[in-house]
């Protein structure tokens, strides 16, 4: 049985002494039930137990302050609250408190953090590896010489958000550009398969994107009525998405998809591949930039992404 988690996304690590020590209001207001980790005095399931009350406000502070190097936009405790399956924001967690017990200053619990493995998702990686394409749905034109392949789920609210940041850079890069659609539903997310099997139904009358637009707009709210509602908005032949649908016959595909994620080293959503090799940095035109520019230069290693 395949286990696949939400891996969170978009946020390098960035920790300095200076952040670090930067001093805590006298005052502040109470902070809404979604910002309970910057108030709480525990860190999820993770034993503060041995901690003094000093070291523990040293802690506590350290990871309410520290990005979370998982690239999720969370600081380290939000991670730990919100993400329990996060390993990058246990680890810092678990090297501050390590570092608090021997009683390092702030600077050498950084540097201890800078040179742990979970410290830092590298940008792009260097090796590529082969991810079938053939009969995914494709955007851009056919020659393009940057191939983006993404993994992605339907429900998955990052997912979501990276999909208003791909319009973008696939708009700056038209005909160098293209976007290879391969789906990644998370088993945390009850409707995701269905959305996915949706999507190709949609795609055998020749409206996969539009499907999919509507679909990521409406992540929160995914049923099985809210997708033929969708279905029917975009103009199907409700008769024939409704049988291609319940066919079952797009089952296979999904678990294809799945298959070459998880071979390809996906292991949460969204991931995406440039040119077969993967890329852990923000999805955002100003951080793809300059990786886009070196492929279009050659400057990289090559690899096409297999058939």
């Amino acid at each position: 049985m395949r286990f696949r988690i939400a891996v969170l996304c978009f946020v390098t690590l960035t920790l300095g002494a200076s952040t670090l020590a930067a001093q805590t209001p006298t005052s502040v207001t109470a902070p809404a039930a979604g910002d309970a980790w910057k108030t709480s005095e525990t860190l999820g399931d993770i034993d503060l137990s041995g901690l003094t009350p000093v070291q523990k406000k040293a802690v506590l502070k350290i990871v309410r302050e520290q990005d979370c190097s998982c690239q999720c936009g969370m600081k380290t405790a939000e991670c730990i609250m919100k993400d329990s399956n996060c390993s990058y924001s246990r680890t810092i967690a678990k090297i501050a408190i390590q570092g608090v017990k021997d009683g390092k200053s702030l600077i050498e619990i950084s540097k201890l953090m800078d040179a742990s493995p979970k410290a830092h998702r590298p940008k792009l990686l260097e090796e590529p590896v082969k991810i079938p394409v053939d009969g995914a749905p494709v955007k851009g034109q056919a020659d393009a010489r940057i191939t983006l392949v993404e993994f992605s789920d339907f429900e998955c609210p990052y997912c979501s958000a990276a999909e208003k940041q791909v319009d973008i850079v696939m708009a700056a890069y038209p005909k160098d550009l293209k976007l290879v659609y391969k789906q990644f539903p998370l088993s945390m997310h009850p409707h995701a398969e269905l959305a996915a099997e949706a999507s190709l139904a949609a795609r055998e009358q020749g409206k996969f994107w539009e499907m999919y637009e509507v679909l990521f707009k409406n992540f929160r709210t995914l049923s099985r009525n809210s997708i033929m509602a969708m279905a029917k908005d975009i103009g199907l032949d409700m008769d024939k998405f409704k049988a291609d649908l319940d066919s079952g016959k797009y089952k296979a595909v999904v678990e294809k998809d799945l298959a070459d994620g998880e071979a390809a080293g996906v292991y949460g959503t969204p991931a995406f591949y440039i040119n077969g090799k993967q890329y852990n940095g923000e999805v955002t035109l100003a951080a793809l930039k300059p990786i886009l520019a070196a492929e279009l230069k050659g400057e990289t290693k090559p690899a096409v992404a297999a058939k």
